[in-house]
């Protein structure tokens, strides 16, 4: 008697096995079987209506004080200089001194009335736009582990980034460009490129940085005739046909063939993306440009870019802090020099980029996320810096369907911890999630055994900050 087929064989001989792969990507690209042309590897089609069709993340690395920017306290600006007398979490280095107040004012913006400190003075005027989130709380203290869980909601390295859970979702709306797109500026978070990475998902939902001094991205500029390198490419992509048939559909080598098809089409779109001479002056004016402070024209450019690729299709923007020669927004000391450094840098581009959105009619469908890992303590580190405080600071959201001018949740008085309606990592997860037309429950993926989600088992969407249909 013969021996019974193996799954090897019987792939290879039913419906024409792998061989068919390529052809359906290309049907399903084109809407021509049913599926979403959005559409990535997960979600195909989405849970409910969208509220939008972008995420942009300001990513404030290192934790941006709240007291001096967004969250005015009085009563602490009344204890300044007097000795902490509440009880205190541990800190990072333990050389804590007495309550500090902020040393910037803080005045009352728009019909809201958000309180916003000088350091601001672009935002501030876009103080309508801002749904201002004010009990933000992490679970560690810590940079490393507390960028892994602003990023992947888990801890510790390993997990993928809330980005790739997007691309891989929803996919991308332009076949020139990846759906998870990171705009660097020179400084690399704690954590390194892990906070960006695919982690279990497919490799090519991982985040591809972009640089903003030299070429974009390496090799991005042919070296060769494009029918040079198509023939190339279509020499490679039978190789790889061929090792994935023998592989049974292994993800490096499916992932590959479509980073090299990706990176042959990005050769023609990147140049002209990062080109920013069909821009008006007086909008590269508006964003900073120019500006004198070279930290602030590296941003400037970062959320011009950001705003251009939304403008493409790409479906998640992240951007990565210039260097301002400060540790970041890290400020154990130097409070007034590094604070005011940080703010310049990001005050200017960040209102134009909420300004140019709205007057081209994206910002209803692009979401705009501020946010670092944690905040920074009421009492001083020395003399003139703040610790770290995961246990309340705050974040803001614009656009994309949450409510402007909205102000949701409060610290205790002297802004040290979250006493109303405490707003978790997971909750952002949760609600950018649910904007963009995915319930965070339902999204899943298959590792290790179990159904593992963006939130874990954690996550609400507060429709209180929900802008009304």
């Amino acid at each position: 008697m013969n021996a019974p087929f193996s799954r090897r064989h019987f792939l290879r001989r039913v419906a024409n096995g792998f061989a068919m792969l390529p052809f359906f990507d290309a049907f399903t690209r084109t809407g021509a079987i049913g599926r979403p042309t959005s559409g990535g590897d997960g979600a195909c089609a989405r849970h409910h209506a969208p509220r939008c069709k972008a995420v942009i993340f300001l990513y404030m690395d290192g934790g941006p004080s709240h007291v001096d920017t967004f969250d005015y306290k009085p009563r602490l600006q009344q204890d300044h200089g007097k000795p902490w007398t509440r009880e205190r979490e541990r800190t990072q280095f333990e050389n804590n001194g007495a309550t500090l107040g902020s040393p910037w004012k803080f005045r009352q913006h728009g019909q809201a009335g958000h309180w916003v400190s000088e350091l601001f003075p672009f935002l501030a005027q876009s103080a309508d736009r801002l749904c201002v989130i004010k009990s933000t709380v992490a679970d560690f203290s810590e940079h490393t582990n507390a960028n892994y869980f602003l990023h992947t909601g888990h801890g510790l390295q390993g997990r993928p980034s809330s980005g790739a859970w997007v691309g891989y979702g929803l996919g991308c709306d332009t076949k020139e460009l990846p759906a998870f797109c990171v705009l660097g500026g020179g400084l690399i978070p704690p954590g390194g490129i892990d906070c960006i990475g695919n982690g279990f998902l497919p490799a090519h939902s991982q985040g591809s940085l972009f640089r903003m001094k030299g070429e974009p991205l390496a090799n991005v500029t042919p070296k060769e005739p494009k029918d040079a390198q198509r023939r190339k490419l279509d020499l490679i992509d039978a190789l790889d046909a061929t090792m994935l048939r023998e592989s049974n559909a292994h993800d490096a080598i499916e992932s590959a063939i479509k980073n090299q098809e990706l990176a042959f089409r990005m050769q023609s779109a990147v140049p002209g993306l990062f080109d920013l001479g069909d821009e008006p002056d007086w909008l590269q004016r508006r964003y900073g440009v120019d500006d004198a402070y070279e930290p602030t024209r590296t941003y400037a450019r970062q959320c011009l870019i950001a705003r251009r690729l939304v403008e493409r299709g790409v479906r998640f923007v992240e951007l990565l802090c210039p260097n301002t020669g400060h540790d970041r927004w890290d400020q154990h000391g130097n409070l007034r020099g590094g604070l005011t450094d940080n703010c310049r840098m990001v005050d200017r581009p960040i209102a134009a980029l909420l300004e140019d959105l709205a007057a081209r009619g994206m910002l209803d469908e692009t979401l705009v996320v501020y946010a670092g890992e944690f905040g920074r303590t009421p009492f001083a580190q020395g003399s003139d810096g703040r610790d770290h405080n995961p246990f309340g600071f705050t974040t803001w959201m614009a656009g994309g369907g949450v409510r402007a001018g909205a102000s949701y949740g409060a610290t205790d008085e002297h802004g040290y911890k979250a006493v109303d309606r405490p707003f978790s990592i997971h909750d952002m997860h949760a609600t950018m999630l649910h904007l963009l037309g995915i319930d965070h429950e339902k999204f899943t993926f298959r590792h290790g055994g179990r159904d593992i989600r963006l939130t874990d088992v954690y996550g609400k969407v507060p429709r209180e900050i929900l802008a009304a249909h």
